[in-house]
């Protein structure tokens, strides 16, 4: 089972090249985030057409996340729990139910945060914390399951081109690296981490300054597994190239194979 993350940018804007990329890599669920749509403004029919199950959660211009899936969805949430008043469309979760096991997707876009010290900084925090008390959560189920999607997150100064460049900001401050392995140490694995030690590898490129021809990238998508999906890990990758076509998103699509 082929599953993906992807930062698509905006539906509308990246609609061709994200049906593109789905002929090409050929995901069996892709979770989406940044779809900037309300539900009933995401053009369904043509990822239906090709035999995907289409579940959103959706925001008017701003946020959004989807579940693209060519296998049966179970039980879809939405919404992180712990705040009934936070409105933003930021997570989405279902089951995915393939040949030999069932899997719990979880696919979010975490606040950026910036500026920080400030609000932003402060709902990022919190957010966070509520993503720890779910992750615990699906610890305690002991199904297989994963948290995919856009962290904002700079794990480490490995995971940045130039780590020395922004020491304020938000995806990579001290308080924003311990929350995030605060839930690693948890007993989850980060997929991409684990299979490539390695720096020098990327998922966003910002637009300015010729980020991308300078190759001045950093490393914000991340899928975490629980133990019994780490054991079904058989590969996974970063689709780089896709950051060098037309109208690309800043980010590329991550992707983990799993013997599903």
């Amino acid at each position: 089972m082929k599953i993906a993350t992807f930062n698509i940018n905006g539906i509308k804007a990246r609609h061709a090249a994200l049906l593109d990329w789905l002929d090409e890599a050929q995901p069996d669920v892709a979770l989406l985030q940044e779809i900037k749509s309300v539900d009933e403004g995401f053009p369904r029919e043509p990822f239906e057409e090709r035999g995907y199950n289409v579940e959103t959660h959706g925001q008017k211009g701003f946020n959004g996340v989807a579940i693209l899936s060519k296998l049966p969805l179970e039980d879809v949430t939405r919404g992180l729990p712990g705040d009934d008043e936070d409105e933003q469309a930021r997570w989405i979760e279902a089951t995915v139910v393939g040949e030999t096991h069932a899997l719990r997707l979880c696919g979010l876009y975490l606040p950026n945060g910036n500026p920080a010290p400030g609000p932003k900084y402060d709902y990022k925090l919190a957010w966070m914390e509520r993503l720890e008390a779910r992750a615990r959560s699906l610890l305690a189920d002991e199904m297989p399951a994963m948290m995919a999607g856009d962290y904002n997150v700079i794990p480490q100064a490995e995971d940045a081109a130039k780590p020395e460049s922004g020491p304020e900001d938000a995806l990579s401050l001290p308080q924003t690296r311990a929350a995030f392995h605060r839930i690693l140490n948890l007993g989850f694995t980060e997929a991409f981490r684990t299979r490539h030690p390695e720096p020098g590898h990327y998922s966003f490129w910002d637009y300015q300054a010729g980020a991308w021809q300078r190759n001045n990238g950093i490393r914000i998508d991340h899928i975490l597994l629980t133990p019994q999906a780490a054991d079904l890990m058989r590969d996974v990758q970063i689709d780089r190239d896709l950051r060098g076509r037309d109208k690309p998103s800043d980010h590329v699509a991550v992707w983990v194979d799993m013997a599903c």
